[in-house]
């Protein structure tokens, strides 16, 4: 694969342009990108070794893109349009995937939406049809959104059933605030509440336009074939010379207040996260502070694992993580034990990231770290799945498409200085720091 990137002020932005991003070799690996009228923008990778096709629709909104009172709006609407269009209704949408062995599925982030079914090669032309006709030509009719919003509040009441995912949510508005960062993305009870039909209808038209939507395939598949799919399937709404919205850039440093918070439950497990701001997404820092994350607490060698798990068995969960951003990012480090352990987990959590924050890494961590992230990397692009998130992803909210062995050379390429720098920058942020166990009122100040 050659190491080759195209940025978006040389790629094409007039409607029937196609690029070459990457022309893989001998055809296989080979990542194409033809923008239509409207802006909208079909980005393919061929994978002829394989007997499926993964397709995607990339929106370029998420839960950071609400006002405060339409939190969950991103969210609620990814639950409505699976719930009919004026060709189908939701058991048709449903049946017609299941029908051929296909998965049909969808998330919401921060930042974008994914609309996205993975098919037999053959079936791709189904996939298409019906996925984009759920995201171009949904009713979104009154039932339905009433229908849903139970469901919705359903999710929120198991997500705060479940503290292990409650704590990650809670850790964001510790570290954020009341910001868009900061919200949980399937909103509140009381903001779910207050979302009526024609909110969620007009925030639909609004979003959901052909400049701001990508699609994404890869697998056995004919670039020029799945241009013509797409054309034919969003004709109705590929009109107008509008060109594709340009990548949520960085706008610069986005303020954090870090704070402590502790949720009294009764749990059997206390659940901690202790983190602070990370770098942003095209930060070429990335790159050192993921070799950091995975010597830190990235496996069973890493540092936390050691030292919490293996030599004083105080937890079976411990590990640290990394989240980025188009303004910023996260560093965290999460653990799970018992109640009367956590002083003690805490504080080696603590301990270690100020170790890491000082010193960095040693030779042997940061050629483990590189090996993991590069393993763990292409090791996960294994399928057509990951690889049309890959190329869907890339192009909506980065300038370049990296090719893989560019992406392998940038960590291979990390120094010990580069990790130190990273460390004592972003470990040393002030942190906030995240408890749900049974603790009533008490103080984990740090």
């Amino acid at each position: 694969m050659r190491a080759t990137t195209v940025t978006l002020p040389a790629r094409a932005q007039e409607p029937g342009t196609t690029h070459t991003i990457d022309p893989g070799e001998g055809g296989a690996g080979a990542v194409r990108r033809t923008v239509l009228p409207g802006g909208l923008r079909v980005i393919t990778e061929t994978m002829p070794t394989v007997r499926s096709a993964a397709f995607g629709v990339w929106a370029g909104v998420g839960s950071r893109d609400e006002a405060p009172a339409d939190a969950g709006a991103s969210h609620y609407l990814e639950h409505v349009l699976f719930k009919g269009t004026r060709r189908r209704s939701a058991l048709e949408i449903s049946s017609a995937i299941d029908a051929v062995g296909g998965d049909l599925n969808a998330f919401t982030a921060k930042e974008y939406t994914c609309y996205y079914a993975r098919v037999l090669d053959s079936d791709l032309p189904l996939a298409v049809d019906v996925v984009s006709d759920m995201v171009a030509e949904s009713v979104n009719r009154p039932e339905d959104v009433e229908a849903e919003r139970g469901v919705i509040l359903e999710e929120i009441h198991m997500r705060d059933d479940d503290p292990g995912d409650l704590i990650h949510d809670e850790f964001a508005t510790a570290l954020y605030g009341d910001t868009p960062l900061g919200r949980p993305i399937l909103g509140t009870v009381d903001s779910i509440n207050a979302l009526s039909r024609d909110r969620i209808h007009a925030y639909y038209r609004e979003r959901y336009v052909p400049s701001d939507l990508v699609v994404a395939v890869a697998g056995n598949i004919d670039h020029d074939e799945v241009v013509r799919l797409a054309a034919r399937a969003f004709e109705a709404h590929l009109t107008g010379d509008a060109r594709p919205s340009a990548p949520r850039l960085n706008g610069g440093p986005v303020p954090v207040s870090p704070e402590v918070k502790v949720i009294d439950k009764d749990t059997e497990q206390a659940h901690i996260v202790l983190g602070g701001a990370g770098v942003c997404r095209t930060d070429d820092r990335r790159f050192a502070l993921g070799v950091l994350n995975a010597a830190l607490g990235g496996g069973m060698s890493s540092r936390l694992f050691q030292e919490i798990r293996e030599k004083r068995g105080l937890a079976y969960s411990v590990y640290s993580y990394t989240a980025q951003y188009a303004d910023s990012g996260v560093f965290g480090v999460y653990a799970g034990c018992q109640p009367g352990k956590a002083d003690e987990v805490l504080s080696i959590c603590r301990d270690q990231v100020a170790e890491a924050a000082a010193h960095g890494l040693s030779d042997e961590e940061l050629e483990r770290g590189k090996g993991q992230l590069r393993g763990g990397m292409v090791l996960g692009l294994e399928d057509t799945g990951s690889r049309m998130s890959r190329i869907g992803k890339s192009e909506l909210v980065y300038e370049s498409l990296l090719p893989v062995d560019e992406v392998l050379a940038r960590v291979e390429a990390v120094t010990p200085d580069d990790v130190r720098a990273v460390a004592a920058q972003v470990l040393a942020e002030p942190q906030a720091l995240t408890v749900i166990g049974p603790f009533g009122d008490r103080d984990f100040s740090l």
